[in-house]
């Protein structure tokens, strides 16, 4: 599971993918190139257990991000190669600038996010357009997939996302295939000067990506930089410099993690404590999955206690006392901070 990180040029996207991922430290990712990088999730819960257990290593859920290269400038497109970078991850993160350009150009935010946006429907327009066409040509008029695809081409011929339309479980089974860009999830990251580190999205901004069904938040790019470069001791002083309670790293990290639609469940024990994401709305064999294939093939139950249950009892031997640990079946939907201990055979 993939974001990708895009943004026009001078954007700070690169800037912030670095500070993100800590490739600064082994020599910053390369401009006008596809990077690849990958970010610990901050989670409290994995630090609170590991006080329990103590275990021999600690391990915090990771999420993968793809620095993809945008269009140069307005009207320029992007170019196959970013349209295959685009298509191969699962949501995007569209860095705006909010600061004044190198040549003194004024920030307008707005329009990036309505160019970029256009972008993507373009690319779906022109694979719908073209599909209708060879059920034109195949009399296939009166099917079930050439009534989805007229509804979808009206929403994207008025210039609209497919993720700003409501889609039947039927339409996400037989429509999927066509990786639809502009159905991809969208986070839009505006990013502002210094001195508004600590100050809310412009409200144009919000209500453009509403309108989008997309979702935004704001943060220095620069300043990130700076606190990643920083001794952890050093972080809170200049953090409260800036107005701010925590890197907006992590408050980036968070909303990506929301915007994939991930939560992670947790594996506890003396070897190791880990968090590992999966889809809201796995199934446990799924979930078990997401650790070894082996568990998933051969999923018998998974004994399961939730976070929250543990710490107020504070052992296992509790939580199976008072009930709160109890064996779950392959229908079992696991919840965001279940703790789970996977029973197999293969």
């Amino acid at each position: 599971m993939k974001a990708g990180l895009v943004g026009y040029a001078q954007s700070g996207k690169t800037t912030l993918f670095n500070a993100l991922t800590g490739l600064h430290k082994g020599g910053p990712a390369g401009r006008g190139q596809v990077n690849l990088g990958s970010i610990k999730v901050p989670d409290a819960r994995v630090d609170a257990l590991s006080a329990v257990f103590k275990p021999r290593k600690t391990t915090y859920a990771e999420m993968r991000f793809v620095d993809v290269p945008g269009p140069a400038g307005k009207g320029t497109g992007l170019d196959a190669a970013a349209l295959r970078a685009l298509a191969e991850v699962d949501a995007f993160c569209l860095v705006v600038r909010g600061f004044p350009a190198a040549d003194g150009a004024a920030a307008d935010p707005e329009r990036e996010l309505r160019d970029f946006d256009a972008e993507l429907v373009l690319h779906d327009l022109g694979i719908v357009e073209k599909r209708l066409d060879r059920l034109r040509k195949e009399q296939k008029k009166g099917g079930a997939e050439y009534h989805e695809l007229e509804r979808i081409h009206a929403q994207l011929d008025q210039a609209l996302p497919l993720r700003a339309m409501s889609w039947s479980e039927a339409e996400e089974r037989e429509l999927g295939h066509f990786g639809f860009l502009s159905r991809r999830p969208l986070l839009v990251v505006v990013n502002v000067p210094e001195e508004a580190a600590a100050a809310p999205p412009p409200p144009g901004v919000e209500a453009a990506a509403r309108e989008r069904g997309a979702e935004v938040l704001s943060l220095c790019a620069a300043a990130e930089a700076e606190i990643a470069e920083l001794d952890p001791a050093d972080q809170p002083e200049f953090l409260r410099s800036l107005g701010l309670t925590e890197p907006a790293r992590a408050r980036f990290i968070r909303a990506a993690y929301h915007l994939l639609d991930l939560i992670s469940f947790l594996t506890v024990g003396e070897d190791e404590v880990r968090a590992w994401p999966t889809r809201r709305g796995d199934r446990a064999p799924r979930a078990a999955g997401r650790i070894h294939s082996d568990l998933e093939r051969g999923f018998i139950r998974a004994e399961v206690v939730h976070y929250d249950d543990f710490m107020a009892l504070g052992s296992e031997a509790r939580a199976r006392q008072e009930g709160k640990m109890r064996l779950e079946g392959k229908e079992y939907v696991v919840r965001d901070g279940d703790i789970l201990n996977i029973r197999f055979a293969v």
